[in-house]
């Protein structure tokens, strides 16, 4: 008995030890494991078997793995991180990632992916990170992503992807990154961004978009960074609504790169958003013979001739710039007028103010001369008898050659 139960207990420890154990080729640190550069295996189940069951960081890039059968990680539900990458898949099949709930990051970059199905992805509701870089996909399945609700960048750069469908990232209501770039897009269709409110960077570099349509990208309003060059632009009269989309993206303080145009030969090598509206002149409706002065532009003329509409400023910033000098100069000019205005009225009151300090003082200095020159009523009337007798004595005189009797 005693036999039995010490031969139970050897086997109980050497099945935990071999769960816990590292793989031979791998190397492993606390919760990491590294099980890169095997290029002598051919296949992972060998290695999944011996893997600890809390493993969160594994690494199996750079070696010759071809498949990924379903349920092959099932026993390491606490994995975080998965570099798959640089490996000879082929195909993505279903189910193949379906105990992961809790994964953040899955690099499957630099294989031969040629095939996806819709539940590839499916059950990875906490994936922050998925890169599907420098594959063979040339078309993606409709809801390939809808269960990665919690995705923050997509890396689908280096494909061989020809058209999009807005259907295919539906459920991306995360995501913030979305590199479409070095694939073979001709056209992105109308409203293709719809539902993806939070995404702030998007690549378009080197793919074959000759135009581009704004309402295909505007609905992504909290866009912040665009990179469009490295494609074919023709520069006609179909990308005027884009320059204009373009600058107002930079306008509100996000930044694009500078999309070169291919067409026509005369605006080859040339940046769009450095082109000057005047080149586009012939997009708008011209006048068809004379024009009348006294109409105003961008309006029907009284014979209804359709009139030259007014030309957009070369650019949203000069015509801000413009705006706000403008402004800032009125400015000024209203307060300095303020100033003057103020200083004037001051000013007049002050002399206002002074004169009649003046007149009080001279009138008051004024008074007493007034007052001593006047003699008093009594003084008056006593002069008055003496006044008039020397009256008479001034006539009798004027009369001295007549008889005294007559001066009497």
């Amino acid at each position: 008995m005693n036999i039995l139960i010490s031969s139970g207990l050897m086997t109980l420890v050497s099945l935990c030890g071999t769960s816990k154990s590292c793989p031979l080729l791998c190397s492993c640190n606390i919760n990491q494991t590294d099980c890169s550069h095997l290029y002598q295996l051919a296949s992972l189940d060998s290695i999944l078997e011996q893997l600890p069951f809390d493993t969160t960081n594994l690494n199996l890039s750079k070696n010759n793995f071809t498949t990924v059968e379903p349920g092959s990680f099932s026993n390491l539900s606490a994995l975080l991180q998965l570099d798959y990458s640089r490996n000879l898949l082929s195909a993505i099949n279903p189910g193949c990632f379906s105990n992961l709930s809790g994964l953040l990051h899955l690099d499957l970059s630099r294989n031969l992916l040629s095939r996806v199905f819709p539940s590839s992805f499916s059950h990875l509701n906490s994936l922050e990170f998925l890169d599907l870089s420098v594959n063979l996909l040339v078309r993606l399945p409709v809801n390939l992503f809808s269960d990665l609700s919690s995705l923050n960048e997509l890396v689908l750069r280096d494909n061989r992807l020809k058209e999009l469908n807005p259907a295919q990232f539906k459920g991306l209501t995360e995501l913030r990154r979305l590199d479409l770039s070095l694939n073979s897009l001709s056209h992105v269709p109308t409203h293709l961004l719809d539902g993806l409110q939070n995404l702030l960077w998007l690549s378009l570099v080197g793919n074959k978009l000759k135009t581009l349509d704004r309402s295909s990208l505007e609905s992504a309003n909290a866009l912040q960074q665009l990179l469009l060059e490295g494609n074919p632009w023709n520069c006609n009269c179909k990308l005027i609504p884009l320059k204009y989309w373009l600058e107002w993206i930079v306008y509100t303080g996000g930044r694009v790169d500078s999309p070169n145009c291919s067409f026509p030969t005369d605006l080859q090598g040339k940046d769009l958003a450095s082109l000057p509206m005047e080149l586009f002149r012939h997009c708008y409706p011209l006048q068809l013979q004379t024009r009348k002065p006294s109409a105003p532009e961008a309006h029907q003329g009284p014979s209804g001739d359709c009139m030259r509409q007014r030309y957009r400023a070369v650019s949203v910033r000069r015509a801000t710039a413009t705006v706000v000098v403008a402004g800032v100069v009125c400015s000024v000019v209203c307060v300095l007028m303020v100033v003057t205005a103020t200083y004037g009225c001051i000013y007049a009151t002050l002399v206002a103010h002074q004169q009649q300090q003046m007149l009080q003082r001279k009138r008051q200095q004024q008074e007493p001369l007034m007052v001593e020159k006047e003699p008093a009523h009594d003084e008056k009337e006593d002069l008055m008898p003496t006044i008039g007798k020397g009256a008479e004595a001034m006539e009798c005189v004027g009369w001295m050659a007549f008889p005294p009797e007559v001066c009497v």
